[in-house]
């Protein structure tokens, strides 16, 4: 048998969460098979299971497809469990297939965490009769927990994404309900039968219902840890910003030296490229594409690659600069000045911003970038002023650097780059690039350094900037 809707089904479920009693229950439809786990890495549901549907354990490692065809065109409604561990070359095919019902079983994360630690110590997994009970209290373990935690909440954000993308549904239900008939009935429903079940399955005994004060031996220590666990997500960065490509176009080879530059915008980078062009005296190779690209890792063994982050202040000052400079760019400054507020003078008096006038206006600026990295202005969120974490992730996509040079002390790591390819360094010549803007050193106070804070707070986490100092300059970064 088969329903109008869906040629099988899948429970999305964890260990502990009651998908046996789902199973067991289910199974009491007509025309519904359940197979249990049969995409577990070790075993086909069981240990003593041989095999599933004709085939063995050893011919599902070897065509994981094959397998759930089978399931997919045997008899009657045919469905199994599949756990955030279990075969991962099927799940994509799992989760785009809209003739695969969905359906996801959870259980609060402590119970199941607590109920995991007493089935791996008393080797109980399934209780049928209570006299059958081997009472153990494990202890709570704060970093296991998250870690446990982590694994589980990224599993189900990545099936959530997969319905979202794909317009697909799922009937979600969590342990407690899978103990009413009536909700068992209306999943019944859900897949299409027109079959009922009249009581939920009866042969399983529940293994740990006592109160959890009484199951663990450590539980005032563990009240206070998951008070400490942000359930919420509420400290995360929220991240508007598109997804960067990995800007292969950009990227420099060394003609003389196995060695890749991925420049980072803004491109103030004349000195490293004179630097990169004297590695062995070949010059610079530019112009990648996909494949080119290829080709030079694959010629030059032993290759290193390598991009450079800045400090957000500095940085945001030059994108200021350039966004100012560049012909390309007058629609923006137009817009900027007419529907954004930022006191820029025409492009023909530009040059004569002075110290104040320039701050005013890069504060404005900042305001602008900030809510236009939200996703809240009508331009387009340009690289010139995206953070740096977005830039090296879209890196990441394709050509994921080596090694993160710092601009503060980039000679150091150029010095250590060359060593590593086996490759006499010329000396680098640091000396910064100029604007036609006041020197930052007038314009950077408190003020604009936590603008640039508030605008760049991904950055200063995730690459451990401090406050900006003044080259030459007492202190530190």
């Amino acid at each position: 048998m088969t329903t109008d809707r869906f040629d099988y089904f899948v429970i999305f479920a964890e260990m502990r969460t009651g998908s046996n009693l789902l199973e067991a229950t289910l199974s009491q439809v007509d025309g519904v098979t359940c197979h249990g786990e049969i995409f577990n890495p070790d075993h086909l549901g069981g240990p003593a299971v041989a095999s599933v549907l004709g085939m063995s354990l050893a011919e599902r490692i070897e065509a994981p497809g094959a397998l759930l065809d089978r399931v997919r065109t045997a008899d009657g409604l045919n469905g199994f469990r599949f756990f955030f561990d279990h075969e991962p070359r099927v799940l994509d095919e799992i989760l785009a297939d809209p003739r695969c019902a969905k359906i996801v079983l959870t259980r609060n994360p402590v119970d199941c965490y607590i109920s995991l630690k007493i089935a791996y110590n008393t080797k109980r997994w399934q209780l049928t009769d209570v006299r059958d009970k081997i009472a153990w209290k494990p202890p709570f373990k704060p970093v296991e927990f998250q870690a446990y935690l982590a694994e589980r909440q990224a599993f189900q954000l990545r099936l959530l994404n997969a319905f979202q993308v794909s317009g697909q549904t799922a009937f979600y239900l969590d342990y407690e309900d899978s103990l009413r008939a009536d909700v068992i009935n209306g999943l019944v429903r859900f897949l299409g039968l027109d079959g009922r079940v009249e009581k939920i399955a009866d042969g399983l005994v529940r293994q740990n219902p006592e109160e959890m004060a009484d199951k663990v031996r450590n539980y005032s220590e563990m009240e206070e840890a998951l008070r400490q666990i942000d359930w919420a997500d509420l400290s995360r960065t929220p991240n508007f910003e598109p997804r960067r490509g990995p800007g292969i176009p950009r990227i420099i080879a060394s003609g003389g030296a196995r060695l890749l530059y991925l420049p980072l915008p803004p491109f103030e980078d004349a000195a490293l490229r004179q630097w990169m062009a004297g590695l062995g005296g070949g010059g610079l190779i530019d112009g990648f594409t996909q494949k080119t690209l290829r080709q030079w890792k694959r010629k030059n063994t032993g290759h290193r690659s390598f991009t450079v982050i800045r400090h957000p202040l500095p940085r945001a000052y030059d994108a200021f600069a350039l966004l100012l400079e560049r012909e390309g760019l007058a629609d923006i400054r137009s817009s900027l000045r007419s529907n954004y507020r930022i006191p820029l003078p025409e492009d023909a008096d530009l040059a004569s911003l002075d110290a104040e006038a320039t701050r005013a206006a890069f504060s404005a600026f900042l305001g602008f970038v900030k809510q236009n990295l939200a996703g809240q202005t009508g331009i387009r969120q340009d690289a010139l002023w995206a953070t740096q974490w977005g830039m090296v992730n879209g890196l990441a996509g394709f050509a994921s650097p080596d090694l993160l040079c710092r601009e503060d002390r980039l000679a150091d790591d150029l010095a250590y780059l060359a060593r590593v390819i086996g490759t006499k360094a010329p000396k680098f010549d640091a000396a910064p690039e100029q604007n036609t803007l006041p020197p930052l050193a007038l314009i950077a106070d408190a003020a604009i350094e936590d603008q640039v804070r508030d605008v760049y707070r991904r950055d200063y986490m995730s690459f451990g900037f401090g406050a900006w100092t003044a080259p030459g300059a007492k202190g530190g970064r």
